[in-house]
């Protein structure tokens, strides 16, 4: 783990600006979902991973998508060993399985949702509880940051990472 989060700090150094500036691009939408991702700093073991899946062309796409995007934080929260274990190339389909999960097809605003308890189809064909009544929960997942729009869609960001069942 300690390798990997070396070489994702090493390959990501270029990157001078901090989550505050995810906010401020947010406003021109000009950034697409990856290039948002990217640009806010603190999603470098997302990046790594949509990349190690083959998912960036996807996420680059026309969408809209609306993802529900994992800090760096709430990979770390996983057990250890885990993301090593998914970015391996013979583990890849588990790796695009774990992604698609995190992405919904359309653009699902915060206010499509207040109030609201329902379930959304991922890409990844499960469906993910959303709990909008009391803040957001999606499943066991805390929205930090919500409507971060992007030129093909929007991102929210969640405390844990999701996992199907």
């Amino acid at each position: 783990m300690i390798t990997l989060r070396r070489t994702l700090i090493a390959a990501f150094a270029a990157i001078p600006l901090a989550f505050g500036a995810l906010s401020a691009n947010a406003g021109s939408k000009s950034a697409d979902i990856v290039d948002t991702a990217v640009s806010a700093g603190q999603f470098e073991t997302l990046v790594a991973a949509v990349k190690a899946a083959g998912l960036v062309d996807t996420l680059k796409g026309t969408g809209p998508f609306t993802v529900f995007a994992p800090t760096d934080e709430a990979f770390a929260k996983l057990p250890a060993g885990t993301v090593e274990n998914l970015l391996k190339p013979e583990n890849k389909d588990q790796l695009v399985a774990v992604l698609t999960y995190h992405v919904v097809p359309g653009k699902i605003m915060a206010s499509d949702i207040a109030g609201k308890m329902s379930k959304v189809e991922t890409v990844q064909g499960g469906k993910l509880s959303v709990d909008a009544t009391d803040g957001v929960k999606v499943d066991e997942a805390t929205v930090v940051s919500a409507d971060i729009e992007t030129s093909n869609g929007v991102i929210h960001v969640i405390d844990t990472v999701v996992l199907p069942n």
